[in-house]
């Protein structure tokens, strides 16, 4: 079964929220109505960029798939951008005895590995603040 990047997308998203105690936006600002913390800055918006099924990558015989998100940190200052941006890293890098400190669930999926694609780092427009970083999730299928 190929892998739905519109579930991994949102386990993404829930665990930003919930691991950053920030609010998460899916493509667009969070609402007033987001959890936890509505539209107020900071926050992050998570970006879907594609998901590859063509075959696993790196000679991983367990992956169905290379999913890759952008997360966009979004804040008034350069100092609150850097923290967020820092948040969501170690919401989805911090690993303790060798497991991810925060889980990735997904229904009939498994997240099997995480890397930092690429940080773009800082830039301002209009006195807003953001934060762009890229990461790859490696994701297979529950008894694959």
């Amino acid at each position: 079964m190929p892998v739905s990047g519109r579930e991994v997308s949102l386990a993404i998203q829930k665990t930003l929220a919930t691991a950053t105690a920030r609010s998460c936006g899916y493509g667009t600002a969070p609402t007033a109505s987001s959890t936890p913390t509505g539209a107020t800055i900071p926050y992050s918006v998570l970006y879907p960029l594609g998901v590859t099924t063509s075959g696993p990558p790196y000679g991983d015989g367990d992956a169905d798939a290379r999913v890759l998100v952008q997360v966009t940190s979004v804040a008034s200052t350069a100092e609150q951008v850097e923290w967020m941006a820092d948040k969501v890293r170690t919401a989805l890098l911090a690993r303790l005895s060798g497991a991810y400190v925060n889980t990735i669930a997904i229904t009939g999926y498994v997240v099997i590995d995480r890397e930092l694609d690429k940080e773009e780092g800082m830039s301002v427009s209009g006195g807003v603040y953001s934060y762009v970083q890229r990461y790859v999730l490696t994701v297979t299928t529950l008894g694959s």
